[in-house]
């Protein structure tokens, strides 16, 4: 009796962490996309090297190294917004850090950020009226528009690694 009762325990907790991420399945799942971004975004950032931060393949476009920065930016912007706050920076990262070490810092900030305004967020909150960049929006499609754009330029890096031989995060 007493082992059944420790087996039934035992697989009350492993069911434990479900049952609670089902109490908010949409903003569990926009967070699940959020961190698949930031896993391959950041592990871009640390991998490559400083050289490769001023690589463009054309004049036309952002360098690697702009391209991060733009995604640091670019997060404070879109999750501010979601939390209906003002945005917390006021610099702008393509400008002000240019270096390998204070990108990534930016990038680490942008994501720490992001995750505070998810762990504030409910399903309830996600059909909540915001606005993004002047335009009409709810917090949710925010949230899942700063994951798209983050997939964007994770896009334009795989590109810029695969001409440089470099295989991207998300293929290794």
């Amino acid at each position: 009796m007493t082992k059944r009762l420790l087996i039934v325990a035992f697989l009350s907790l492993l069911a434990l962490p479900s049952s609670l991420t089902a109490q908010n399945p949409l903003v569990q799942s926009l967070k699940g996309l959020f961190d698949r971004t930031r896993s391959n975004v950041m592990e871009t950032a640390r991998i490559l090297d400083a050289d490769m931060y001023r690589y463009r393949p054309t004049d036309e476009v952002r360098s690697t190294g702009e391209i991060l920065a733009h995604i640091a930016n670019t997060q404070f912007n879109f999750c501010s917004s979601a939390a209906r706050e003002a945005n917390p920076i006021r610099e702008n990262f393509e400008e002000t850090r240019t270096l390998k070490p204070q990108i990534i810092d930016a990038l680490e900030e942008s994501f720490a950020y992001c995750n505070l305004v998810f762990s504030r967020t409910n399903d309830e909150m996600t059909a909540i009226a915001a606005t993004r960049n002047g335009q009409p929006d709810t917090i949710g499609g925010i949230l899942a528009f700063n994951s798209a754009h983050n997939w964007e330029h994770y896009g334009n890096l795989i590109t810029y690694m695969r001409i440089n031989g470099i295989v991207p995060p998300s293929s290794r």
